[in-house]
């Protein structure tokens, strides 16, 4: 049963990886490409940059012994309803030799199987956007958030990016003395430490800073918050206060009180060990504390498994003892 294989995707927007695995485990390849996301780069970019890593994961392998694919991104949805999308992950798969079928999942699905085995439980994710879902026999059941910029995204790394440079500008407005984070803010986006003589020179320049570029560039400014809740900064420990309850918050839309089915922390800002992460799991603890708690591992590893979960050759036990040896 070795001989034969799957596939697994991440396709994210700053990166796309794809790795090729046994059904005992082992690792056969494993391939790299820039950002594929289509919500992100388009259908043809999508599709250029998963062949790129499919082509760098089957360098080794012969495609017709790969049995199944699961391709985990985010906007799935949007991916399976655009016929040119759909078209050119079709051509990728096709001209990479690949004969086997292949499914589209979210970016949020690969992420809770990157965190546990389990068939249900809830995974939260908080990047630069932020989303919770809740998984029902390893299918998405219901998502929270996930919105965008300029719609949600609450406690994502662009929510707590913008609340520095809000701060940063009420603190100038009220014609208070700068603290350490509006400090920092200025620094960062002006390149400068001083305030001008006429604060409002100073909130005018920021104001065009901070909106010249993608708004999502804001996402930069998180690791100043970070590192002034680590000094006890009280406006930056405000701010991740706030961003915290905000997911936390999300999970509860999606997740019944009492629940006791895993939890997975997935993204940037959860599974780094970040101050948000503590404050994340210790709420999560106190509203669910018989949840067990995991942070998602190697996406492109997950989805290889819940391709190998579609095969019929995969039982319930195979299937657990196939996590533990990808996902360790």
């Amino acid at each position: 049963m070795s001989d034969l294989c799957m596939i697994g995707m991440d396709v994210g927007g700053t990166s796309t990886r794809a790795l090729i695995a046994t059904l005992d485990g082992s690792c056969l390849g494993v391939g790299r490409a820039a950002g594929g996301n289509p919500t992100s780069h388009g259908g043809a970019r999508a599709g250029e940059q998963i062949a790129i890593a499919l082509r760098g994961a089957l360098a080794a392998v012969d495609p017709t012994r790969v049995r199944a694919g699961v391709i985990g991104l985010a906007g799935a949805g949007r991916l399976l309803a655009d016929p040119a999308s759909r078209a050119a992950v079709d051509a990728a798969w096709r001209d990479a030799g690949l004969a086997c079928p292949y499914e589209v999942v979210g970016d949020a699905l690969v992420a809770f199987a990157a965190g546990t085995a389990a068939a249900a439980g809830t995974v939260l994710i908080a990047g630069t956007g932020a989303i919770a879902a809740s998984v029902r026999g390893h299918r998405l059941d219901r998502i929270a958030d996930g919105h965008g910029w300029l719609l949600g995204d609450a406690g994502s790394g662009f929510w707590i990016g913008r609340e520095a440079v809000r701060h940063a500008l009420a603190t100038l407005d009220a014609a208070r003395s700068p603290d350490v984070l509006t400090r920092a803010v200025i620094r960062f986006l002006l390149d400068t430490a001083a305030v001008a003589d006429r604060p409002r020179d100073t909130v005018d320049a920021l104001v065009q800073r901070a909106t010249a570029g993608p708004p999502v560039e804001l996402a930069a400014l998180a690791p100043l918050v970070i590192s002034g809740y680590a000094e006890r900064e009280p406006a930056a420990v405000g701010i991740l206060d706030r961003a915290a309850s905000h997911l936390v918050h999300t999970v509860g839309v999606v997740r019944a009180p009492g629940a006791d089915s895993p939890i997975v922390l997935a993204g940037g800002l959860l599974t780094v060990g970040t101050p948000l992460a503590t404050a994340v799991s210790a709420e999560l603890a106190a509203r669910w504390p018989a949840a067990s708690r995991s942070v998602a591992k190697d996406g492109a590893a997950a989805a290889a498994w819940l391709a190998a979960c579609t095969l019929s050759d995969v039982d319930a036990a195979a299937a657990a003892d196939l996590h533990r040896a990808l996902l360790p």
